[in-house]
């Protein structure tokens, strides 16, 4: 099924959202990589604010490129996940209700989901020329001494991706590739 969603996401969006489900995002996402998610944790763990506010919000692991003339951003397909998951569950606890990037996630980040009601994407790796049509322009929010890791606010329209880990926890990771183990 192919789902056409508003960003931030509702609760009752996510509720909906199963594993394998399409959809396309249109709204405000942020981006950030390990770089960002680790000041982002320290700061957490120091009890202090963070400089973005990060509650009901999807963020897009992704260090996009330099834009062309005429274009809010160069290629920007997604970085792998893993990179993140000693970071996530902090910021899914604080309200972060869901993450765009590729591939698998640990079992701390999937409890958080779950306790959180949040959902894990992704956008497909090798596409993102294809994904950059769908950035309409972008804003760095914080941490502009990252460059392209900075925390960036772009604002999407049709951007792609598919529901891998739904808010009960079900993961295509995990079930599809059972169906070709006989």
């Amino acid at each position: 099924m192919t789902y056409k969603l508003n960003l931030p996401l509702k609760d009752e969006d996510i509720a909906m959202l199963k594993a394998g489900d399409n959809v396309l995002l249109s709204g405000e996402l942020l981006t950030g990589r390990d770089a960002a998610h680790k000041r982002l944790f320290e700061l957490i763990q120091e009890g202090k604010d963070l400089p973005v506010n990060i509650k009901g919000q999807v963020i897009y692991y992704v260090g996009p490129a330099p834009a062309k003339k005429g274009h809010a951003v160069g290629p920007a397909g997604p970085t792998s996940s893993y990179r993140m998951d000693k970071y996530s569950p902090a910021l899914l606890d604080l309200g972060l209700k869901g993450m765009i990037g590729k591939g698998a996630r640990n079992k701390e980040v999937v409890d958080a989901m779950i306790r959180n009601g949040a959902v894990y994407f992704v956008a497909i790796g090798g596409a993102a020329a294809l994904i950059s049509r769908s950035i309409k322009s972008t804003e760095v929010i914080c941490y502009d001494d990252l460059g392209t890791e900075a925390i960036h606010k772009f604002i999407v329209e049709d951007f792609p991706a598919i529901v891998v880990i739904d808010k009960y926890g079900n993961n295509i990771y995990e079930t599809e590739f059972l169906k070709y183990r006989k």
